[in-house]
This record gives structure tokens, C-alpha cells and sequence, in this order.
């Protein structure tokens, strides 16, 4: 059996690269995907990308990793601080849950500071830059194998 790993992205993450710079690196998602994808092969990872500015897209593809006893690493963006439907999908979970974060929410405004998903997650990175998304994917190894063997 194969070990399926969900790499979901939310709200703005598609403008990565352009998109304040200075603040998210210069990094573009796509950047992003084929690292994860190098890290998720060298891991044995089938692997799922995705990003949405719709929430409901990415509620439906935490239904899908649970219907698929999928692994999730999840940077939610602004539904971070929002989305209590996202949240409640996460909950669903019996597999681990990384949350990844470009930036280090804790030390930005009040607004970007409390991540309801956070509450859910098994491990959280943030601050690393696009570099995060490999440390979330190896965490999320870890977990999976430390609840496995």
C-alpha cells in the first residue's frame, strides 16, 4: 500500500513570487510543487498538490484525504485565521496533519498571529520560506511512521 500525502494550499498562494516579495520570498508555487514533489518521491509519497482561493475546494480535498487515509501538509493562508468549516474537515483526520506557514505567523499582526488550524495540527513550521514545505513533509513522515511501526 502507498502512502498518500496531500500538499494543499490556500487563498493568494497562486500569486506566490509576485506577491509581496519582501514578506513571502520570491518562490513561486510552482517552485514550491516540484520541491515537494522531489521530497514526497524520496519519501515514497503519492503525492496530491493543490492549491484554491475557494474555501470549499479545500474542504472538499481534506474529504478526499480522509476518504484516501491520506497525509495532510496544509498551508491555509487566510483561512487559517477563518474558516471554521476547514477546520472541522481537519478534525476528521485520524492521519497526521503538518501545517506550514512561509512566514512566522506568531510574529506578525494580531490578525495573522492565531491560527484556528493550528489547534489540529500535529506539527506546525512556520517561518522557513518556501523551505518549510520540505521540513513539513519529512515532519509528516515522521509522524506517520512513529504511529505505523
Amino acid at each position: 500500500m502507498s502512502k498518500k500525502l496531500f500538499v494543499l494550499n490556500g487563498s493568494n498562494l497562486d500569486m506566490l513570487g509576485l506577491r509581496e516579495p519582501e514578506v513571502y520570498g520570491r518562490a513561486t508555487l510552482d517552485d514550491i510543487r516540484a520541491a515537494c514533489e522531489r521530497v514526497a518521491d524520496d519519501l515514497g509519497f503519492e503525492l496530491f498538490f493543490a492549491q484554491s482561493n475557494a474555501e470549499h475546494e479545500l474542504v472538499e480535498w481534506v474529504h478526499d484525504a480522509f476518504r484516501q487515509q491520506a497525509t495532510v501538509v496544509i498551508n491555509p493562508a487566510g483561512f487559517s485565521f477563518t474558516s471554521v468549516p476547514l477546520l472541522d474537515a481537519l478534525h476528521m483526520l485520524s492521519t497526521p496533519v503538518v501545517e506550514v506557514h512561509l512566514t512566522n505567523i506568531h510574529a506578525r499582526d494580531a490578525v495573522h498571529r492565531n491560527s484556528l488550524v493550528s489547534t489540529v495540527a500535529r506539527v506546525v513550521i512556520a517561518g522557513a520560506g518556501a523551505h518549510g514545505y520540505e521540513l513539513a513533509i519529512r515532519a509528516a513522515d515522521r509522524l506517520l511512521s512513529d504511529t505505523v511501526g
